[in-house]
């Protein structure tokens, strides 16, 4: 339901008109005009500017009698048959006027733009593309030619190179907007002239993945980029994993393939490249793959690493922070620390900024799916300033299943009391169940997780 007032209605009488040309058309939106007064800005000609879909049609509201708004539709049969029956009716109707091939031709152009984005990219990309061209609310720019090209409002300098051809897209460097140049993430508007400056050897930036507004520029980015990984990821992981070896005091020619084969046989790896592809795109981290690699970690010790699932963390030790105590359930990463292993941290936890300094310690991180152990959680009452509330709030977390490690007191007041629990739990549902046991006590006024 919009909830929209009744004043801002104007299609509550509608007529629609019918006639054999195109030519009538606009004759008839002449008589029309002559007999009531149009509503200004409320014409739209897409029998000049078709929709991508390939819809055409003149739209005008006009004020009918006694200042009734009444809206107007005046079509050809042939574009009222569009209307109806979508794209799919070009395909059961042969047209007679030569002149029609336009909207065909938009059409199949519209369903072959989908086909190829369903090779290239995800169903949830497939879905949006349609979603956008068949739901448009669009604005209409120029080329440098003169050419009039459709796109979805907001839509950016990036969206126009892709929609004018998937190379020109790939090799942009800038754009001009009525021969100014402006950035790239230029969000465009109606009737501007677009140009878009191309270099020999260019290559998409990633970050345009977070601008870009069209289905299809954004599965030509990610397409683009995934062919450069495949061979550039290679490359970058045999670089990494060297100079990591060479600050052990080895390298790759002095590790062999001998022990190269084997290393790949543990890791369940079939060959180099896919290692090193890995190591480039981050799946592994490089200083610890070359720790396994001289054989100073051992891959069959698993006791330090059981609840997790971590590429490339062989024999590793594994630890939670205490600064944000993640659990089963939680986005986490970890973090390559030196004397403690790798420590895993939630993606929320405010230390990470600090740790953004530091990209190449990253570690991407996975919890199993069972895991029979107990983790350490923070959480904060505020309960009234009433005798015995804490033995009550104790109580009730140790009905939850739960242990008590710390109690304390944060701060007192003459009608509140903060108190910091330091409990086990098993996982998210579990810390969910405590918090919401203790909510529903009289004396409790709020409850929170803590980060620290």
């Amino acid at each position: 339901e919009r909830k929209r007032p009744l004043d801002d209605i104007v299609d509550v009488y509608g007529f629609r008109i019918i006639v054999n040309d195109v030519n009538t058309c606009y004759r008839l939106l002449g008589v029309v005009h002559g007999l009531f007064k149009p509503m200004p800005a409320r014409f739209k000609d897409y029998i000049a500017i078709p929709r991508i879909n390939g819809y055409q049609s003149l739209h005008t509201t006009l004020f009918g009698p006694k200042g009734l708004p009444l809206e107007v539709q005046i079509r050809t049969a042939e574009m009222n048959r569009v209307a109806e029956s979508g794209v799919a009716a070009h395909w059961q109707y042969k047209a007679i006027d030569k002149t029609s091939a336009t909207p065909q031709v938009r059409a199949r152009e519209w369903l072959s733009n989908l086909a190829e984005i369903q090779q290239s990219g995800s169903s949830e990309e497939f879905l949006e593309s349609v979603k956008v061209d068949l739901f448009p609310d669009r604005i209409y720019v120029f080329t440098p030619k003169g050419d009039i090209l459709p796109l979805p409002k907001g839509a950016t300098t990036v969206d126009f190179a892709y929609a004018v051809h998937t190379d020109i897209g790939n090799r942009c460097v800038a754009a001009k907007i009525d021969r100014n140049l402006v950035p790239l993430r230029t969000t465009l508007e109606n009737s501007q002239t677009v140009e878009i400056i191309t270099a020999r050897g260019a290559k998409p930036n990633p970050n345009w993945v977070t601008f870009v507004t069209t289905a299809k520029a954004r599965s030509a980015i990610r397409q683009r980029m995934k062919n450069m990984r495949s061979s550039e990821s290679t490359d970058l992981g045999k670089r990494l994993l060297d100079r990591s070896l060479k600050d052990l005091g080895s390298s790759l020619r002095k590790v062999g393939k001998l022990r190269m084969r084997e290393a790949l046989d543990e890791l369940g790896l079939t060959d180099t490249n896919e290692l090193f592809g890995q190591l480039g795109l981050g799946e592994r981290l490089a200083p610890l793959t070359a720790r396994f690699l001289a054989g100073m970690t051992d891959p069959d010790d698993k006791s330090d690493q059981a609840s997790l699932v971590i590429a490339g963390t062989e024999g590793m030790v594994v630890s939670y922070a205490k600064c944000c105590y993640p659990l089963p359930g939680d986005d986490v990463m970890g973090y390559l620390s030196s004397g403690r292993g790798v420590v895993i941290h939630r993606t929320s936890c405010g230390n990470l900024a600090n740790f953004r300094k530091q990209p190449e310690k990253w570690l991407a991180v996975a919890w199993e799916q069972d895991i029979d152990k107990e983790f350490s959680s923070q959480i904060q009452v505020d309960t009234a300033n009433k005798t015995g509330v804490l033995a009550e709030v104790a109580a009730m977390i140790a009905d939850s299943h739960s242990n008590i490690e710390q109690v304390s007191v944060l701060d007192r007041h003459e009608d509140c009391t903060v108190l910091t629990f330091l409990i086990q739990v098993k996982d998210r549902i579990h810390l969910a169940q405590i918090m919401r046991n203790v909510r529903k006590m009289p004396n409790v006024i709020r409850i929170t997780r803590d980060s620290a």
